[in-house]
């Protein structure tokens, strides 16, 4: 059986793809801020649990290091850890200043909750993930870590950051496959916030894209940083190796 750690799961792109994992038979150890937005979600990822999973649901702050002991004490119940999502992630100041505006006590929880958290999560896991035949982590970044948007300069070097950390991780832990995912945009409150007023409807759902997304479990895709939209070729090319 397998089992993950999922960040940000109590809506959005984290639910969507716990729910998709939890179909798959996997069992998750769910974080997420809101204790009854947590709830909701373990209750519909509920419905989606393959005979034998198990879902365990911690409500708390990533940045804080007591709780991220408890999400990995929680996947060591369950019997080890395969793969470790961190999905959860705050866009700071909203609306977006500009970063010579920026106030830097709310630039440092940006940073706190993005980048430091992330690592902080792969450290007290890795004793876990060592044990895995398939130790994946994966760490969802945006287009904005190498774009320049105006007013995302916050958001955006918090996730330049990440993708550099899991490219650096991936060099020194080579039996960790390391993932930094840009899933593009997305009908989410976290994209509704960055564009408050505007009608977002033209975005897909978080569960549109999930299907993409999980076409790295499927195996063969390498660490690294990849847009979505990739992963479809890569995984195919990486069947046909297989297969050859």
């Amino acid at each position: 059986m397998a089992i993950a750690v999922v960040t940000g799961a109590s809506r959005g792109l984290g639910q969507a793809l716990a729910e998709e994992l939890a179909c798959r038979g996997w069992s998750l150890v769910l974080d997420g801020r809101d204790d009854g937005d947590l709830g909701r979600a373990e209750q519909a990822i509920g419905t989606h649990v393959a005979p034998g999973a198990a879902i365990v649901a911690i409500a708390g702050d990533v940045a804080d290091a007591d709780h991220r002991r408890a999400l990995v004490a929680a996947a060591e119940r369950l019997g080890g850890l395969d793969l470790l999502v961190n999905n959860a992630s705050t866009l700071g100041v909203t609306p977006l200043p500009k970063l010579a505006a920026y106030p830097l006590p709310d630039l440092a929880r940006v940073l706190e909750v993005n980048v430091l958290a992330p690592l902080a999560l792969v450290q007290q896991a890795m004793k876990l993930l060592r044990r895995s035949a398939r130790p994946a982590v994966l760490n969802i970044t945006s287009d904005a870590s190498v774009e320049a948007y105006e007013g995302w300069g916050g958001y955006g070097l918090s996730k330049a950051a990440l993708d550099h950390l899991s490219a650096v991780l991936a060099v020194e832990e080579p039996d960790l496959v390391v993932w930094a995912i840009d899933p593009g945009d997305m009908r989410t409150q976290m994209h509704q916030d960055a564009f408050p007023g505007e009608d977002i409807s033209d975005r897909p759902l978080p569960g549109e894209v999930v299907p993409d997304l999980v076409r790295l479990l499927d195996g063969g895709v390498p660490s690294g940083r990849y847009r979505l939209s990739e992963l479809a070729s890569l995984t195919e090319r990486a069947l046909e190796v297989e297969r050859a």
